[in-house]
């Protein structure tokens, strides 16, 4: 398999092939999603949710990031690893921008980090482009606007929100974003702004016209319950397996099968005799 770069990525949106992205936060996942030649792994703020428990991706902190960032890492051979600039992080200022990403590159190894907003990140953006470190921009439901969106809602459905996203994706191309996720977006106004920038983008609930997907690999694997947004496909019920290997393990500690003879070690029988 060959490694993916922000140069291959960006050759597959050339050629018209779609980029396969997944978030991932743990060392053995990012073994398993680089096996299955999977481009681009996401260690998400969403880990709030799905890893830490949180309510939002408010609460996820530089250092929360960067443990995981380095985890993934370690396991991804191929895949492009991408980090996710937690909440406060690069809003602040561009001082603090490059800073942090720096930090998500040096300590986590990231190859690429991502950031939420427009033309208001832009100088952010052109900042951590100059110190060499590739962005991944980020428009429709930004979550780290949660409490300014009012809740989890499509964005961009009337003329002015429509227009200004585009304007956002061809401002964040202009700062020197090296791709763009855009976030429940109507499948039709995302279609149009892959067709206006140069950049690959990766849709999430963003239909099927941007130039590849992503997910959070436990809603994928039906492994997060909690709630499941309208884009979400299973594509198997690993949550379901989980929990039967869970309550059969339960079961055979219980019922005293496990573990059986063939899972222990043994010992001399005159060493026991000397011992009582």
């Amino acid at each position: 398999m060959m490694k993916n770069t922000v140069t291959t990525i960006q050759n597959q949106k050339e050629k018209g092939e779609k980029i396969t992205m997944l978030t991932c936060y743990d060392y053995s996942m990012a073994k398993l999603m680089d096996e299955a030649g999977i481009n681009m792994l996401l260690v998400g703020d969403s880990l709030g949710n799905v890893v830490l428990g949180y309510e939002d991706t408010l609460s996820v902190t530089m250092e929360d990031m960067i443990h995981h960032t380095a985890a993934v890492a370690r396991g991804a051979k191929n895949a492009l690893v991408v980090a996710d600039m937690p909440f406060m992080s690069y809003q602040t200022s561009v001082y603090d921008a490059v800073v942090n990403a720096g930090r998500l590159v040096k300590e986590g190894h990231a190859q690429m980090v991502k950031l939420e907003g427009g033309a208001n990140v832009c100088p952010q953006i052109k900042a951590i482009v100059e110190a060499s470190i590739p962005v991944c921009a980020h428009l429709g439901l930004t979550p780290q606007s949660i409490h300014a969106f009012g809740g989890f809602k499509v964005q961009g459905k009337s003329e002015e929100a429509a227009k200004k996203l585009i304007e956002d994706a061809q401002k964040v191309e202009e700062a020197g974003a090296s791709a763009l996720v855009l976030e429940c977006v109507p499948a039709k106004l995302a279609e149009l702004v892959t067709k206006s920038i140069h950049i690959p983008t990766i849709g999430i609930g963003a239909g099927a016209g941007c130039d590849g997907q992503v997910l959070v690999y436990q809603d994928m694997l039906g492994m997060f319950s909690d709630f499941t947004p309208k884009f979400v496909r299973k594509f198997a019920n690993v949550g379901d397996v989980m929990k039967e290997a869970f309550t059969a393990y339960k079961e055979g500690v219980q019922a005293g099968s496990f573990p059986a003879e063939e899972h222990t070690y043994k010992i001399d029988e005159e060493v026991i005799s000397k011992l009582y």
